[in-house]
């Protein structure tokens, strides 16, 4: 193995975009702490892949971010571990459709709690870290519904914006820590969770919204959010990149 010297943080890690983060930060050749909701077969056998020929540490953690004291406790194991945390990325989360008459205040609370609440306090665990070694860079996966007007994603596009909006305000607080804050808002990206949850219908009059005419590979979202956490956009921070293909 050789010696790495950078550690990245990558929730989510289980899901299409979450691989696509695993395998890029691999090549890279980053230290990594691979965060999951809940261990299975499928997702230990690619991990083990992984591992095998990576140059640095994959690390997996299981935790919940709807149980509060696992996520503290996952955390707190990171930053027991004293590695420089010079990257984190906030990439879980989940989705709810239906029209806002029919979602109720606890699937809002539901929805908020996992995408926009437990990751802030996730990252106040972290930040600690970063803060101690002033540098760091944060990403933060938003989605376009964010801006978009989407019928039945209320609660999901709510949360996403309010990502958008916090990442802007944390990124000005802790620029003093030459730690960055940024967000990624991708569009339609070929996971299991975007087959599940859109209709062929719902995709094909998207795609008719899309200059280059074709929804997004989990690979071109980890590229761009690679690209925040590196040195190359040493200069960007409290912005969202939009990865949608052009979408009008």
């Amino acid at each position: 193995m050789m010696n790495v010297d950078k550690t990245v943080i990558i929730t989510g890690s289980s899901g299409g975009i979450g691989r696509a983060l695993l395998e890029n930060f691999c090549k890279e050749k980053f230290n990594i702490w691979a965060c999951s909701r809940e261990k299975n077969k499928e997702h230990s056998d690619f991990l083990n892949g992984l591992k095998k020929k990576a140059n640095g540490f994959i690390k997996d953690l299981y935790f919940d971010f709807e149980n509060t004291e696992d996520m503290k406790n996952a955390a707190q194991t990171i930053i027991n571990s004293n590695e420089k945390i010079d990257g984190l990325i906030n990439n879980a989360g989940t989705i709810h459709t239906a029209l806002f008459q029919m979602t109720s205040v606890e699937t809002f609370k539901k929805i908020f709690n996992i995408n926009f609440f437990s990751q802030l306090h996730f990252t106040q665990y972290i930040i600690k870290n970063m803060i101690k070694n002033k540098s760091g860079s944060i990403v933060n996966i938003s989605s376009t519904a964010a801006f978009d007007g989407v019928d039945g994603r209320v609660a999901y596009s709510s949360s996403k914006a309010a990502i958008v909006s916090a990442t802007k305000v944390i990124a000005s607080e802790l620029a003093k820590f030459n730690i960055r804050v940024n967000a990624i808002a991708p569009g339609l990206t070929n996971t299991k969770m975007m087959n599940k949850n859109h209709s062929e219908e719902n995709i094909n009059k998207t795609l008719d919204k899309i200059p280059l005419k074709r929804i997004a590979e989990p690979k071109e979202i980890a590229d761009a959010t690679f690209f925040l956490i590196s040195n190359k956009s040493s200069y960007i921070t409290g912005q969202t990149l939009r990865v949608d293909g052009g979408m009008e």
